[in-house]
C-alpha cells in the first residue's frame, strides 16, 4: 500500500506542477492582455462623412456668416458716405476761404490807391476825403462781409440738398 500511496502522491505531485506551470502561462498571456487591446485597437485617422452632411454643414455656416457680412458692408459705405460728404464740406470751405483771400487782396490793393490819391490832395480836401474813404471802406468791408454770409448759406444750402437727396436715395 505504501508504493501505491506513493505512486499517487507523486502522480498528483505531477498534476499540481503541470497545474502550475499552466496557471503561469495563462497569467503571462492575460497580465499583456491590456496592451494588447491598445495595439490591436483601430484608430480612425479620417473620419468620412456624407456629402450631404458636408453641404449642411456649408449651408449652415453660410446662413451665420451672411447677416454679419451684410451689416459690415453696410457700416463700411456709411462711413465712405459720411467722410466723402465731409469732404465736400471741407471743399466748399476751401472755396470759401479762396474766395475771402481773393477779395481781401483785391481790397488791400484798391486801399493803396486810395493813399497815392490823398497824398496828391491838398490837406483840407484829404481830410474831407479821409472822412469819406473811411465811410467808403467801411461800406465796402460791410458788402464783402454780407456777400460771403450770402455765399456761406449758398453753399449750405446746396450742401443740404445734396444731403437730403442722399438720404432720399436710401429710403
Amino acid at each position: 500500500m505504501a508504493s501505491s500511496l506513493a505512486s499517487s502522491v507523486a502522480s498528483l505531485q505531477n498534476c499540481c506542477d503541470l497545474v502550475d506551470s499552466s496557471i503561469q502561462i495563462l497569467d503571462d498571456g492575460v497580465n499583456d492582455f491590456p496592451r494588447m487591446a491598445r495595439v490591436l485597437q483601430t484608430t480612425r485617422h479620417f473620419e468620412l462623412l456624407p456629402e450631404p452632411t458636408i453641404r449642411e454643414a456649408q449651408q449652415s455656416l453660410l446662413g451665420e456668416i451672411t447677416p454679419s457680412i451684410a451689416h459690415l458692408l453696410s457700416l463700411a459705405s456709411n462711413h465712405v458716405e459720411k467722410l466723402s460728404r465731409r469732404e465736400q464740406g471741407l471743399r466748399a470751405k476751401c472755396e470759401l476761404q479762396e474766395g475771402r483771400l481773393n477779395s481781401s487782396e483785391r481790397q488791400s490793393s484798391s486801399s493803396g490807391s486810395a493813399r497815392e490819391q490823398r497824398s496828391s490832395t491838398p490837406r483840407a480836401l484829404a481830410q474831407v476825403s479821409e472822412a469819406k474813404a473811411l465811410e467808403y471802406r467801411r461800406l465796402v468791408q460791410k458788402k464783402e462781409r454780407l456777400r460771403y454770409a450770402v455765399e456761406r448759406l449758398e453753399l449750405q444750402s446746396t450742401q443740404r440738398e445734396r444731403q437730403l437727396r442722399k438720404s432720399m436715395a436710401f429710403q
